[in-house]
């Protein structure tokens, strides 16, 4: 029964008066609530507005803008690394106008993802697109991340932040930087609404903690706003039941559904639906081996297949009965071939084939004598986020992330804490001016240097290769570039850079009795920073350029055995060989171990010598001290200089590699 927009809508302002607490998570859409208004235009009830004072402030939402996709002569290849092209679509057509819900479908193996992705211009590096894609008349490139929602089969979600604060950032990340706070507050509250997760907005996505965290199908509904907080006009969707009971994937249908009723152009690839919700598409197009074996509309499916000579039983859901027609029989793979290839034939000069181009036709036709203006509509008018803006969320994200991971910060600080307590207890009362007290104080140094090496260094070369699934879909996804989330990644660790190190070295220092001078304590505290940052840079490096952890460690190893081995401390740097005594030069250990005995042996004189051991060496100064390892005080701000230096060198290395490793032709 139809009813008007303005019964509709004054339903919606009767429903204001209530407040937000009588809103209950009951309020799920349903096919029902999906309903027509006079004109035919189609709407849902759970469209906003919520709530008249908002409506009276911001005014209602605009309309999606209409999307029509076209895709003509379409063949995929993918190009492994021998160099061979191998095919995986051959030929499609097919039509996508707004308003519609379009079902791409198939056995395992037929092309239907890597067509999908093709059309969204989120094609893998590997795969070359032949033929023509186009938008509203369009080639589709870039400015399809903005007209477009991409939702993915498997969700990548950060799982340490809540519902509202994912949302939040992706709106700061995906919105027209001129969309004011108040709006995507808005636009965040009305998905939170009309995709029942307002009761769950304080809910973490994930975790390990023992907390409530989201199920599967609330997962899915979660990675739908996510796309649907541009308002795009076009949304592609792999697999959006897979992992669902019947009911969730019912009510996730139902919302597709909503969407196309609403004005959008909804594509998606689905397994086997069954009859309900394949009655929920306008569209189906079904592939098998590359090919398309039927495309149109979704009740005419049985008819041709009827007409080809296979008769669906009364027993079989119509769409388990295409997907087994279309499959290769194990053993029977060649008749399974045959058999393929005669109904992709035979549709080809069917009577939906020949109106499916004509389609396309007159859609091509309607675009020729359309202006240009109209052919670009809003492709040129998105302004993306300010590089600042971006900078600024992503770093609020991953200090989320770091403070609400124990293992990240707080344990590494109680673990640092701990070792320079022990550290400091074993030279306590060491650091003489005395023969023995050189090499306890050359030994705390190398424990303050070591420390600062090594743990920080291993510790993150697991952080690159864990988010490279997520980086990766956010990078093709347009929200910003790599240079942005690596430069706003070392931001957010910044802060832990500078009070690991200071607390390690304030505790060692003093407990084990170095010299009492301000200026030698703080710059050793400086030099044990840029230390820490050097090797944090360094595994980086490593982290980026390897993408796995073990092959990091494998290179990692003899990179530090070789780095201890010129730090001045176990050889004499002027008895090593030649050719490997320029390593020392990449050696920030070799530096900083310099700079920190320049600070603890400048200006000493009294060093004294034991009696006991009058034939034995004695060294009475510290520049005598500083010459047996082979260093001099006018090394000092080389020192400091080359550490600065090493530590720009290594994060433009990591950098480059991060870059080469997310690269995409």
């Amino acid at each position: 029964m139809s009813k008007t927009v303005n019964e509709s809508s004054g339903q919606s302002a009767s429903n204001s008066d209530t407040s937000r607490a009588d809103y209950t998570e009951s309020q799920e859409l349903q096919p029902a609530d999906i309903i027509y208004v006079d004109g035919g235009l189609r709407q849902s009830k759970f469209e906003e507005p919520f709530f008249a004072d908002v409506e009276d402030l911001l005014g209602t939402s605009s309309a999606p803008r209409p999307c029509t996709l076209v895709w003509r002569d379409v063949t995929l290849h993918i190009k492994p690394k021998d160099g061979k092209l191998k095919r995986l679509v051959n030929g499609v057509n097919g039509i996508a106008k707004a308003g519609s819900l379009v079902a791409l479908m198939g056995p395992s193996g037929a092309g239907k993802t890597t067509l999908m992705s093709a059309l969204a211009h989120r094609n893998p590096t590997e795969i070359v697109v032949d033929g023509e894609i186009t938008m509203n008349g369009r080639q589709v490139g870039d400015f399809m991340h903005q007209e477009s929602g991409y939702m993915h089969q498997d969700e990548l979600f950060v799982e340490n932040l809540t519902v509202i604060e994912h949302l939040s950032i992706m709106a700061r990340l995906r919105m027209d930087r001129r969309t004011t706070s108040l709006a995507r507050k808005r636009r965040v509250n009305q998905l939170l609404r009309q995709l029942s997760l307002y009761g769950l907005r304080y809910t973490r996505i994930g975790g390990l903690d023992g907390r409530k965290t989201l199920s599967g199908g609330e997962r899915k509904r979660l990675a739908f706003a996510t796309e649907l907080l541009t308002d795009p006009g076009l949304l592609f969707c792999d697999e959006p039941t897979t992992g669902l009971d019947s009911s969730s994937a019912q009510k996730m249908m139902t919302l597709l559904r909503a969407n196309a009723v609403e004005g959008k152009t909804v594509i998606c690839t689905i397994h086997q639906p069954s009859s309900e919700l394949m009655a929920l598409f306008d569209k189906l197009v079904l592939l098998a081996e590359g090919r398309v074996a039927y495309a149109g509309n979704a009740s005419g499916a049985l008819s041709f297949f009827e007409s080809l000579g296979y008769h669906c039983p009364i027993t079989y859901n119509p769409t388990d009965y295409f997907i087994k027609v279309l499959a290769l029989t194990p053993g029977s793979e060649s008749a399974s071939r045959h058999a393929i290839k005669s109904i992709c034939d035979r549709f080809a000069v069917s009577d939906a084939a020949k109106e499916l181009d004509m389609e396309i036709h007159l859609e091509y036709h309607l675009i020729d004598n359309q202006d240009q203006n109209s052919k670009s509509g809003k492709d040129n008018s998105f302004c993306a986020p300010y590089f600042h803006t971006t900078i600024v969320w992503l770093v609020y994200r991953y200090m989320l992330i770091i403070l609400r991971d124990p293992r990240v910060q707080l344990l590494r600080i109680v673990q640092k804490l701990a070792i320079a307590l022990t550290a400091g207890l074993c030279f306590i009362g060491t650091a003489h001016l005395t023969q023995a007290g050189i090499q306890d104080v050359q030994g705390a140094l190398f424990i303050i240097i070591a420390e600062n090496t090594f743990s920080p260094m291993y510790s993150v070369l697991h952080m690159f290769p864990e988010e490279f699934p997520m980086l990766h879909r956010e990078l093709w996804a347009g929200l910003y570039s790599t240079p942005t989330y690596y430069i706003a990644r070392m931001i957010a660790m910044f802060p832990g850079l500078l009070v690991e190190p200071t607390l390690f070295t304030l505790v060692v220092y003093w407990i084990a009795g170095l010299r009492t001078t301000l200026y030698a304590f703080s710059f050793t505290v400086f030099i044990s920073i840029l230390v820490l940052n050097v090797a944090i840079a360094c595994g980086s490096f490593f982290s980026c350029a390897f993408g796995s952890m073990p092959v990091a460690i494998a290179y990692l190893v003899p990179f530090d055995y070789t780095l201890m081995m010129t730090s001045g401390l176990f050889i004499k740097l002027s008895s090593i060989p030649k050719y490997i005594s320029w390593i020392r030069h990449v050696s920030w250990l070799m530096y900083s171990n310099e700079a920190m005995s320049i600070l603890q042996w400048d200006g000493v004189e009294n060093i004294t010598c034991s009696p006991d051991e009058a034939d034995a060496p004695c060294l009475s100064t510290g520049d005598e001290v500083l010459s047996m390892y082979d260093f001099t005080t006018k090394e000092f701000w080389p020192d400091i200089i080359a550490l600065i230096i090493l530590y720009v060198i290594f994060h433009l290395l990591a950098l480059i590699a991060l870059r080469y490793r997310t690269r995409r032709k």
